[in-house]
């Protein structure tokens, strides 16, 4: 008798499961998922060189990543943020040169696949891959240091498809602070954002780029909140109050996300989600709650940081499972609308609202970076002196360091 109990009760269980992922893929078929992170293009650059056409770079047949077009379909993943990054030791080196490579290479999957990936740049774009069947691929430049303290570098990568700028990596900018200040692990420059910090921000809103404060300090996050024209996003964060961990958005900072319209896009990453090296599918829709709880449904995405993170949860091992998550949700009482929302909608929301702010008749912003703000040893001064013999000490003093570098090398 009791192991018949026993049964039924877990026959009625799986039937429960199976009713609400069979939900979650219903939901999904029109409302696929929008992520707002993914490192895949750092993979192809570690593993091939952003060689595409290796054999073994294959996208249908890739291993040993977490993403692939064959696990993207699994997952209903319909709109991809591809990350254009690039680590801070680029920073006053190369940072601009490998940040084109990166999106280049976003654009060749486009090129190379077009059957499963079209490069979108704006809402409408998202819209139409979805009723086409397809990924919209869009680009999110992951670091302030991509830019090199440069508008003109700012608007260059928006002409090539930039579509959210993050404020920092785990390095501070010269105009903006980054989320190791919090942590003790570097000193505070910015306060936040420097004057020319608000001309990024300001520039940004201009242009229709969303601003990303996925792994900037509480001070830079709350800075951008309170002076952004347009709701801003975290790409991939957490919520502080359930995993105390830097990189998390705390509470009083998730009530500017809620005042402001702006969205936090939960990231997967095991550190992030428990503050250990293991999680569970169960803990992440934690996350969800929380945030939804906090910051209200409309705060809500998914940001999984996949092929950017060396654990992620139980149940959540790669870009296929996403459904999975949406029956959690749906098991949890979300409604219908409040899954749209968290999946794509909310998203979409933000996009719009930032293209509406966007003014590309106004003049835009020409003020430069002040030289002694500048770091790195190897740059040129051209423009900061209109006295000659300025212009020679101060290139003199720069490329000393430079010259000696180069006289040691050719001993």
């Amino acid at each position: 008798m009791w192991s018949g109990w026993w049964l039924w009760a877990l026959v009625a269980v799986c039937t429960a499961a199976d009713t609400f992922l069979e939900e979650a893929k219903r939901i999904m078929q029109d409302t696929p998922v929008i992520d707002g992170h993914n490192d895949l293009p750092w993979q192809l650059l570690k593993m091939f060189n952003n060689q595409l056409q290796n054999k073994s770079a294959d996208l249908n047949t890739l291993n040993n990543t977490h993403t692939n077009i064959e696990k993207l379909r699994a997952g209903r993943v319909g709109a991809q943020f591809w990350s254009a990054y690039t680590p801070c030791d680029t920073q006053n080196k190369d940072a601009v040169k490998r940040t084109l490579e990166q999106m280049d290479v976003v654009h060749r999957m486009c090129q190379l696949y077009p059957e499963t990936f079209v490069c979108v740049t704006n809402s409408s774009g998202i819209r139409q891959a979805f009723q086409e069947g397809k990924v919209a691929s869009l680009i999110g430049v992951e670091g302030g240091h991509s830019i090199d303290s440069s508008l003109g570098v700012l608007r260059a990568l928006y002409h090539l498809g930039m579509r959210y700028l993050t404020l920092t990596h785990s390095c501070n900018t010269p105009w903006a602070d980054n989320w190791l200040v919090d942590r003790g692990d570097d000193d505070a420059h910015s306060q936040g954002l420097s004057p020319f910090g608000q001309l990024v921000l300001k520039e940004l809103n201009r242009l229709g780029v969303m601003v990303d404060l996925a792994h900037v300090s509480v001070a830079t996050m709350k800075a951008a909140l309170n002076q952004s024209l347009a709701p801003v996003i975290f790409s991939h964060s957490s919520a502080f109050a359930l995993c105390h961990h830097k990189r998390n958005v705390p509470d009083d900072v998730l009530r500017l996300v809620n005042q402001t319209g702006s969205l936090v896009m939960v990231n997967f990453y095991n550190e992030y989600v428990s503050c250990n090296s293991n999680a569970t599918l169960s803990q992440v829709a934690d996350h969800l709650d929380y945030i939804k709880k906090i910051a209200g449904a409309g705060a809500v995405g998914f940001g999984g940081d996949y092929d950017g993170v060396s654990s992620l949860p139980k149940g959540l091992e790669d870009v296929s499972k996403y459904p999975d998550l949406i029956a959690e949700l749906l098991k949890r009482q979300w409604t219908e609308e409040e899954v749209r929302g968290a999946l794509a909608n909310n998203l979409l929301r933000v996009f719009e609202e930032v293209e509406k702010v966007s003014r590309h008749t106004q003049i835009p912003e020409e003020k430069p970076i002040s030289l002694d703000e500048l770091e790195g040893s190897c740059r040129t001064t051209y423009g900061y002196s209109s006295g000659p013999s300025l212009q020679h000490q101060a290139w003199a003093l720069l490329a000393t360091p430079c010259l000696l570098l180069l006289s040691q090398r050719l001993l």
